[in-house]
């Protein structure tokens, strides 16, 4: 009976495994979202062509919004859809659709709750938006413990990058508009570590480290040097 004593161990250790797994992303959420990203490509070109026009006449602006608009219109509604289904790379891209368009003061309500639910799940970009915009969840408890686990290079997420980011602070150049920077996987991970040492000073140094040998990381080049 002593021999059996380990695999019953095992067994009785068994559903609290599968519950530690990170959730599947549901196949129709998942379908909804990648309806969405055509909508959403055409949409950054036409926010490039904005931020780049040579002094549009206002009639020709007005009609460069109303068409990105009913770019953003099924893109957004595409989105909301597969967020609504728990799918954290839809409910980051909504968020940031927000982030973008939405006045400052209805960011936080619109913008949070779906980059709180997005990071909960592991996925590196929303953590980057809550430093920005989401103070109370920067704030919370477990918050450290979900940049921890967002520090993992999930499997899961693989195919999805690269994401936008309004700011990457590991890489040299400054967003030029309503522009984002597209960062690869890795490039959020080491993101993820930089912000791990804002909130853990005493291992800030192997923080830091860590984000500069995944990229090269520039930020945080600049507070190792600003350290010694």
């Amino acid at each position: 009976m002593r021999r059996d004593r380990p695999l019953l161990s095992l067994l009785c250790l068994y559903p609290l495994l599968v519950v530690a797994d990170p959730p599947a992303i549901d196949p129709h959420a998942d379908l909804l979202y990648r309806q969405a990203l055509p909508f959403l490509e055409q949409a950054d070109a036409q926010s490039s062509a904005l931020a780049s026009g040579n002094g549009p006449s206002d009639r020709e602006l007005v009609t460069q919004v109303e068409a990105l608009g009913r770019t953003l219109e099924p893109a957004v509604d595409l989105l909301d859809k597969a967020a609504e289904l728990h799918h954290p790379v839809a409910q980051y891209r909504l968020a940031l659709h927000y982030i973008a368009y939405l006045p400052t003061a209805k960011i936080s309500t619109a913008a949070c709750p779906l980059l709180d639910a997005s990071l909960a799940q592991g996925f590196a970009p929303a953590a980057l938006a809550i430093d920005s915009w989401c103070p109370s969840l920067r704030n919370a408890p477990g918050y450290r413990h979900a940049l921890e686990r967002a520090a993992s290079l999930d499997t899961r997420f693989a195919a999805y990058f690269p994401q936008p980011a309004v700011r990457l602070q590991c890489q040299r150049g400054q967003p030029q508009g309503l522009a984002m920077q597209w960062g690869r996987q890795r490039d959020f991970q080491a993101e993820i570590y930089r912000l791990l040492a804002s909130v853990d000073h005493a291992q800030r140094t192997l923080y830091f480290q860590k984000a500069v040998d995944i990229n090269g990381c520039v930020g945080a080049q600049r507070r190792l040097t600003s350290l010694h």
